[in-house]
């Protein structure tokens, strides 16, 4: 069972798998729902990282041997779901995530073998890699403003020299999602 705070934010992991070159993961969601980072629930007494490589492994099919974490967000970030998405008779009330994100290096130049078919109902039904930037355009827009934060968090620990540029089309999106800091709601 996974575990909702008093505040109504399920306990989430966010992965963000990074080759070599920069490039990240983005994975379609199944029915061409859009596309975004792995994530999943933390259930009940699970650790963080238990949770992280349980999800790596359900999502995309990926072993703990095949990756090594850079970074991990040192907070929880959280976003509220949009009022359509709150599912009013579950208790308990679930209106948003809170999110643990890490980001993981490949330890292999090649790409691996990527399987989504360790759970019955797969998220992702194909993958691609994208420009360090391009997943704040990609995403949902109710997840922009976690996306930016946990990039520019963990992207200012895993690039020493600074972070890569932003493309033409930041300040739309980056716009639209708000500053980095305003994806978190105070904690109690």
């Amino acid at each position: 069972m996974d575990q909702i705070d008093e505040d109504g934010f399920r306990a989430n992991v966010g992965i963000i798998l990074m080759r070599d070159d920069g490039r990240l993961f983005l994975g379609r969601r199944i029915g061409n729902r859009g596309w975004q980072f792995p994530q999943g629930g933390v259930r009940r007494g699970e650790p963080l990282e238990q949770a992280l490589f349980r999800e790596l492994k359900e999502e995309i099919g990926l072993d703990p041997a095949q990756v090594a974490v850079a970074a991990a967000t040192r907070q929880w970030l959280r976003y509220r779901l949009p009022s359509r998405f709150v599912r009013r008779g579950q208790v308990p009330l679930c209106i948003g995530q809170k999110q643990r994100w890490y980001l993981l290096r490949l330890r292999t130049a090649d790409d691996p073998r990527f399987r989504f078919d360790h759970t019955s109902e797969p998220e992702f039904d194909e993958w691609r890699w994208a420009d360090y930037w391009e997943p704040v355009r990609e995403v949902v827009s109710f997840k922009r403003p976690v996306y930016l934060e946990a990039l520019h968090e963990l992207g200012a620990r895993v690039f020493p020299g600074g972070l890569p540029p932003y493309p033409d089309w930041w300040p739309e999106a980056a716009g639209a999602a708000q500053a980095p800091g305003a994806a978190t709601v105070p904690a109690r």
